[in-house]
């Protein structure tokens, strides 16, 4: 039995994958697969209560963040949590200001400078701790060490500094992530909800997926062409940009062929359905958006790979530059500050979620200008072309004609 399941609180591919990856080692699932930019889960099981229970718990221990919505709830990435923490980082960053540039006696500064810490992180220092006890580390860790350190040996500024500015890069990251989910999912509304199906004479409302071959379907003007089919009755202009790029209309009429996705502009169609709905032109389109983060480019694989070593190497470096400081220069403090600088500058978000993210960015900036890239591997392929050659102008415009001059001849 398959169950699809929003999920919420990913906010890198890499994270996504490693999660799907946990899932499907668990025994009461046969397949699983975490749909990033539409923030889906779908799953296999025997029993589907007893595996989504199981699913919920691996969740919280592999990602803390990530939350499974078993009921009808519309997911939101702008929700009520994400509201807060965007004020208590406020009150945390104008807390840290006054904390800076106001004097004040340490049994004042002090609790204003905890409170500060605490506001703008304490999300970042909750997962360290979780994860830790689950013997994974990573960025939250080398986040959590800098802060307390660079507190403990005086630099109260620095740590201000760090925990504010990777608190906000996270809020960023986010907006950021939802404005090119957005642009992308703009792309998949080729769907129609729903399909006006003949039968016995009779229309009926059914979903696109009930669809059968051999049905007949009844496509009004503005509506959508839902399956692949032959026109049996009437003809009319149809709306394929969305298929060809093509901005002129295309006439059809009895006896040809027409492809899902297709809208209906002026006349009405009878059209017998040679595909299911699942092997239609446009499912394949859907399909191809829906799963473009799959097909990983060279350096995203690399990354991947590096991210599960990366942040345990980092950390004994960090000991090994604080050793050596310590013993040249006999300055305990010293040798702590260099060595949390290390770990600052050598956090993994630069490359184990930038990258990813930047991939992802680049393919919903592209969706929301109407191109679909299959992939981050094509963007890659990108960067190296060096002539594009078009067959027609109707591909490059919009096709929506404006009046640039009047000229009166009386």
């Amino acid at each position: 039995m398959k169950n699809k399941y929003k999920i919420e609180g990913l906010d890198c591919p890499n994270c996504a994958k490693t999660l799907e990856n946990k899932i499907n080692e668990l025994d009461c699932i046969k397949t699983a697969k975490i749909n990033f930019v539409k923030s889906t889960l779908e799953i296999e099981s025997d029993n589907n209560e007893t595996a989504i229970k199981e699913v919920i718990n691996l969740a919280k221990k592999i990602e803390p963040d990530a939350k499974i919505i078993v009921n009808n709830d519309k997911y939101k990435i702008l929700n009520k949590q994400f509201i807060i923490d965007i004020c208590l980082l406020a009150v945390g960053i104008a807390l840290g200001f006054v904390c800076i540039f106001v004097k004040m006696p340490n049994y004042i500064y002090w609790p204003l400078f905890v409170a500060s810490v605490l506001l703008m992180g304490y999300k970042t220092y909750y997962k360290a701790v979780q994860l830790l006890f689950k013997k994974t580390i990573n960025e939250n860790m080398l986040v959590t060490i800098s802060v307390v350190g660079a507190a403990v040996v005086g630099e109260t500024m620095d740590a201000l500094m760090v925990i504010a500015l990777y608190s906000i890069g996270k809020i960023l990251e986010s907006l950021a992530l939802n404005k090119s989910r957005k642009s992308i999912e703009k792309l998949t509304n080729l769907k129609p909800e729903q399909v006006t199906r003949l039968v016995n004479g009779e229309e009926e409302v059914v979903s696109p997926s009930n669809i059968e071959v051999g049905d007949i379907i009844i496509v009004k003007p503005g509506e959508r062409v839902a399956v692949d089919g032959i026109v049996i009755d009437g003809e009319a202009n149809l709306d394929v940009q969305s298929l060809t790029g093509e901005s002129l209309p295309k006439h059809t009429k009895t006896s040809d062929e027409i492809l899902s996705g297709s809208i209906v502009l002026d006349s009405v169609l009878k059209i017998q359905a040679t595909s299911k709905y699942e092997n239609s032109t446009v499912y394949k389109i859907l399909d191809m958006i829906e799963n473009a983060s799959e097909k990983k480019s060279k350096t995203e694989t690399v990354i991947s790979k590096m991210t599960k070593w990366y942040t345990l190497g980092v950390i004994l470096l960090s000991i090994l530059v604080w050793g050596i400081v310590w013993a040249v220069t006999k300055d305990i403090n010293t040798a702590v500050y260099r060595g949390l600088i290390f770990l600052v500058v050598s956090c993994p978000c630069a490359f184990a979620i930038s990258v990813p993210l930047a991939y992802f960015s680049g393919i919903g900036n592209a969706s929301k200008k109407g191109i679909l890239i299959k992939g981050s591997n094509y963007l890659d392929g990108a960067a190296d072309l060096k002539t594009i050659a078009f067959d027609k102008t109707g591909t490059l415009t919009t096709g929506e004609f404006k009046i640039t001059q009047i000229t009166s001849l009386s």
